[in-house]
């Protein structure tokens, strides 16, 4: 506190909150910390109603004292507590939040998290309600990439996701099956594994085979999959399909339709413990849509040892949450740096240089004073060329019409120059005029790479789409600092633009590897001259065919207020 509504020991059988209806829950593993006690309130029923159980629940309020770094590090150390629930508004202390945080990884306590702040009025809010600062979500979604942190939607998501990582279960990949009675719940299943980019492997032939004595001769094999009669009429039958799929090399997890019973005398729980007994992975019912479950329900699913999850597109993200955590558990959370550069190579005229040197190397360029010499230096680096004017108060030349393309001959340059003088002049008339600069002509992927130091949570990168597509589609991955080979890698495979990357419609493929090392590169760059950078950004970073490099077209540093 203040402004919270006190917290709850299941254990200790310690209720200090204004409502009674906690004290007959029965203790569990799960820790809850929310900033809104009103929050918690109805999410914590809510989900004890679905059969999860409680250790703690702590309503933060405003923080005055104890903060969520506080009682993360709490539920760490607390033997009797395997999961941890947050709902946060801002983070009072990032480098103890993250500490708090490394400590859950480190101990194998997954933490779920709720964070308000995609949107100005939400940030707002949160201030006003708790005087949190909520900070850059994406950014924080960065941090919970790193510490392992699974990022919830809603809080209905975090529902289905807790009764998911409540199992105990961990996927050693992400391959994703599905079972139903039901064609349009295949239908359906394939649209919201699309959506959500969930991985749903073809069955191998050894386990369609096994399938194929289970269903009979007309079901299609496939995945998802429609089981037909033989689920509807033999509930162990059912059942043994779904330890045959268990069993296939590429499966790391299998959900199959069943709602949750209201009453005794339909479905056995011991079909289902007895599946959950015959296998290692996690194994899951799911209902097409949200219910209210009864007491017996409650019954049935702990009875069988599976959790029960509600809604297609959610039960596919518990399922994704689950195989985020199960990649990292157990991954070493990298540490930052101590800075190894020196201010000098960060000066004009030494930037490019110096992030040559980093693995991302600028075109050839040369700098003029004038438009006579600008064609000069186009004949010395050869046609066709990039003209840009230089000024010391414009970062975003495009948007003043300050570039000008595909030049080929020292009569272009000099028209062009001329031009670009008059527009300049007209487009931002208080702006003056350092220059020309001359560039070599690069075609290829355009890419955005750019490190900053965000207040609240330190260095971050972002990769995307870049050019004018930045501010068109936000095709953007974010990480924090530092970036190894292999996180570059995932970032790449999140981004719509990788399909360019790869070759699309038979276009031949981008220097993948020479854009992950400049990836790499700038993130070491920015860290050894973190004293004395703000932010570092290469919009566009041009990524060439395979085997021609990467080249960094316009590159804006941005030094910090004060030397560190």
């Amino acid at each position: 506190g203040p402004n919270c509504m006190g917290n709850v020991s299941l254990r200790e059988k310690l209720f200090l909150y204004p409502n009674p209806n906690f004290n007959n829950l029965p203790p569990g593993r799960v820790g809850g910390v929310f900033q809104s006690g009103g929050t918690l309130q109805a999410w914590g029923l809510t989900a004890a109603e679905r059969g999860i159980r409680f250790s703690y629940l702590v309503s933060s309020g405003n923080e005055l004292s104890l903060d969520a770094a506080d009682y993360v590090n709490f539920l760490v150390e607390d033997a009797e507590t395997e999961l941890i629930i947050l709902m946060v508004e801002g983070i009072r202390r990032p480098d103890a939040f993250k500490e708090a945080a490394r400590k859950a990884h480190a101990a194998g306590k997954p933490i779920l998290a709720v964070k308000v702040g995609q949107t100005e009025g939400a940030r707002k809010s949160a201030q006003s309600h708790t005087g949190a600062i909520a900070g850059d979500y994406d950014v924080f979604a960065a941090l919970c990439e790193r510490y392992g942190i699974v990022l919830c939607p809603s809080l209905d998501d975090m529902i289905e996701t807790a009764l998911a990582f409540q199992s105990g279960r961990l996927p050693k990949g992400d391959g994703m099956a599905f079972m139903s009675n039901s064609g349009g719940v295949v239908d359906l299943m394939h649209d919201h594994a699309g959506q959500e980019n969930a991985r749903m492997p073809q069955l191998s032939p050894a386990t369609s085979k096994a399938i194929r004595k289970l269903v009979g001769p007309d079901m299609p094999l496939q995945n998802p999959m429609d089981c037909g009669q033989a689920g509807f009429a033999d509930e162990r039958n059912y059942m043994r399909v779904c330890e045959a799929v268990s069993k296939d090399q590429q499966i790391h997890m299998v959900a199959f339709e069943a709602r949750t019973p209201n009453a005794p005398g339909g479905k056995s729980p011991e079909a289902l413990r007895e599946l959950a007994d015959r296998t290692t992975l996690p194994i899951f019912a799911f209902c097409r849509m949200g219910h209210a479950p009864s007491e017996y329900g409650r019954q049935f699913q702990d009875e069988a040892g599976i959790p029960h999850l509600q809604s297609m597109p959610e039960t596919v993200r518990a399922m994704k949450a689950l195989a985020f955590y199960g990649k990292r558990a157990g991954r070493k959370i990298p540490a930052l740096p101590k800075p190894r550069g020196k201010k000098a190579a960060i000066q004009p005229g030494r930037i490019e240089q110096s992030l040559k040197a980093a693995k991302v190397p600028p075109p050839k360029s040369i700098f003029s004073k004038t438009a006579k010499a600008a064609a000069a230096a186009a004949q010395k680096i050869g046609f066709p060329v990039v003209l840009k004017i230089v000024s010391p108060e414009v970062s975003h030349k495009t948007e003043v019409g300050g570039v000008r393309l595909n030049l080929r001959s020292k009569s272009e340059v000099q028209e062009a120059a001329k031009d670009l003088i008059k527009l300049f002049g007209k487009a931002a008339p208080k702006a003056s005029i350092s220059g020309f600069l001359v560039q070599e002509m690069v075609s290829g992927v355009e890419m955005i790479v750019g490190v900053r130091e965000d207040p609240l949570y330190g260095p971050v990168m972002v990769v995307g789409a870049g050019g004018i597509m930045v501010e068109l589609v936000k095709d953007t991955a974010f990480r924090m600092l530092p970036v190894s080979a292999r996180v570059a890698g995932e970032m790449l495979e999140e981004l719509s633009v990788n399909a360019l990357l790869k070759g699309f419609r038979g276009g031949k493929p981008a220097d993948r590897k020479a854009l992950v090392d400049a990836i790499c590169g700038l993130s070491k760059f920015f860290l050894d001259h973190r004293p004395w950078l703000a932010d570092l950004e290469i919009n566009p970073l041009i990524v060439r065919e395979k085997g021609k490099g990467v080249r960094a077209v316009d590159i804006r540093p941005i030094a910090c207020q004060t030397d560190g």
